[in-house]
């Protein structure tokens, strides 16, 4: 999260907006939040903050006429099921979810509790929703990417890594998206004239060892499409970029930030924002299924010079002319 952006978040948490001021105490509003993070990952929190603060800028108060309920999933299966059931229970006006794993959770113990989601993959594929445009039933909310993206992640690493015809996709296999977003890299992989392998994540030990194992191919970069756990084991995955000298396009921006060579992707805070605006409008009556599934509607191009020089890459004028963010 840009440091401005924090600081305009916070100013507007401490001082209530005048709409909140104007309402006359009433009603307390429930809201269950149901995040795939630890409760200690910072954007997991920029998340969380950037959607408490659009709720007050609609004219929502924790404590003066709604209550928030936060459960960190921690992106485990388990644990994600656990605290669906416990949000549920406490019978919420409406829950948000953030991620698959934290829909498909609250899916198995509701389905007349409305539910707002961001930062998911394939709302329709993974059976969220019936359409984008009419989810039906009591979910609704803010989808990652369309998977025709997939293709801007390779072009953009064979750009800036020309020499790279192998491309490793750093993955967690058990995603419902999981396939259909590995076979659209395929059919762009042919297109471009890389080779892609799949990478399954699920501990960093195995991480390590299959990051390991694939850079002894020569001309070998990485992808890491969004998910959970590659967001929390991002860090590892930057170090072994690094240490193996992987070219690597990631999704997010923090994770350029963090050390990562580039990234594209839908900026995952504005997400949160935005679903305060669906959640702001099925607390004042909107049903869920008639509110369409959004796509973002900007992505970020953001490169680290830095690691680009690290890994002897030039940065070619026209990949640089068109980023958004350049990190020095």
């Amino acid at each position: 999260m840009r440091r401005r952006d924090f600081i305009g978040v916070v100013v507007g948490l401490i001082a209530w907006p005048i709409a909140a001021r104007a309402q006359k105490r009433g009603e307390i509003r429930r809201i269950g939040v149901l995040m795939d993070r630890a409760a200690d990952d910072p954007q997991g929190q920029a998340r969380l903050l950037a959607f408490r603060h659009a709720l007050q800028q609609l004219g929502w108060s924790d404590g003066y006429n709604m209550r928030i309920e936060t459960r960190w999933g921690e992106d485990d299966v388990e644990r994600e099921r656990n605290y669906a059931a416990e949000l549920v229970a406490l019978a919420p006006d409406v829950i948000l979810a953030s991620g698959t794993l934290s829909v498909a959770a609250l899916q198995r113990v509701t389905h007349t509790l409305p539910i707002v989601f961001a930062a998911v993959t394939d709302p329709v594929g993974d059976g969220f929703v019936d359409t984008l445009s009419s989810p039906g039933g009591n979910t609704t909310g803010f989808m990652l990417f369309e998977y025709s993206l997939s293709g801007k992640w390779l072009e953009l690493l064979k750009q800036v890594a020309p020499r790279v015809t192998q491309a490793g996709i750093v993955r967690v296999p058990n995603l419902p998206s999981a396939a259909a977003e590995f076979a659209s890299l395929q059919a762009a992989a042919r297109y471009i004239g890389v080779e892609i392998t799949p990478l399954n994540i699920r501990d960093p030990g195995q991480i390590e060892r299959a990051v390991a194992a694939f850079a002894r191919s020569a001309n070998s970069g990485l992808i890491l499409p969004p998910s959970a756990s590659g967001s929390v084991h991002r860090n590892l995955i930057i170090t072994l970029a690094a240490r193996y000298k992987l070219p690597a396009v990631y999704t997010y921006r923090f994770a350029v930030t963090e050390g990562g060579l580039i990234s594209y992707g839908p900026d995952a805070v504005d997400q949160f924002r935005r679903a305060a605006g669906y959640v702001d409008r099925i607390l004042k009556g909107e049903k869920p299924g008639d509110l369409p599934v959004e796509a973002p509607t900007k992505y970020e191009l953001v490169i680290n010079l830095k690691t680009a020089e690290a890994l002897g890459l030039d940065v070619p004028t026209t990949l640089h002319a068109s980023a958004d963010e350049i990190i020095e």
